[in-house]
């Protein structure tokens, strides 16, 4: 097993190299190079590139969702104001969830352009411990705003979903960093949440009704 300093210097090293390069593109002497390490610890301790993207995915994956689920906990375990609450999440989201993520973002876009050639172990690891999971943490908080009364979901997870695509729709990234100043990002992320707020708060229902 590799020293926790020298495996960490492997997954950083092989998360840019994956995310430059591609799984197919990315060669295990380069890698090597990136972490300064030798090719044999890489084999040593991950087997194989597949065994090294696996573990790679994995690791991403799961730092860049205890970031979102974090998020989701600081913002909405206690809601005043449900639409002011809402943006400050959704810029939180943004900013720091996905913007402080770049590496990752790289590598996510390479995943879905090589998904062919992509071992489906990956795929599956990032879906179910990425997305997955913040979508249902996300589900689990607009299910205590519901039982509050602040909004009126009936299927939590179908709107954490719309949640997540109305509050990042408008806001463009550009290598995985967003490519917008504060204002237009708050700008962006206000009108997604009024989106929201129209199908599923308690207020919206009652006028439509």
């Amino acid at each position: 097993m590799a020293q926790p300093g020298k495996r960490r210097a492997l997954l950083d090293g092989a998360l840019t190299v994956f995310g430059r390069e591609g799984y197919t593109g990315a060669s295990i002497d380069a890698i090597a190079a990136e972490a300064a390490v030798s090719s044999r610890t890489i084999y040593n301790h991950f087997g194989d590139k597949a065994g090294l993207f696996q573990a790679v995915i994995e690791d991403s994956t799961q730092r860049v969702a205890d970031a979102q689920v974090g998020i989701i906990e600081g913002y909405l375990r206690k809601v005043t104001d449900i639409e002011a609450d809402l943006i400050d999440f959704g810029v939180a989201l943004i900013r720091h969830g996905w913007g402080d993520f770049a590496d990752h973002a790289a590598l996510i876009r390479r995943v879905d352009a090589e998904s062919q050639h992509v071992p489906p172990a990956a795929i599956d690891a990032w879906r179910e411990n990425g997305p997955r999971r913040v979508v249902r943490a996300l589900a689990a908080a607009l299910t205590r705003l519901t039982e509050e009364g602040l909004l009126d979901i009936e299927d939590a997870d179908l709107a954490a979903s719309h949640l997540m695509v109305l509050v990042s729709g408008a806001v463009p990234f550009r290598h995985g960093i967003v490519a917008i100043g504060t204002t237009d990002l708050e700008k962006g992320v206000r009108t997604g949440v009024r989106v929201f707020l129209y199908g599923y708060s308690t207020k919206a229902r009652g006028e439509r009704d």
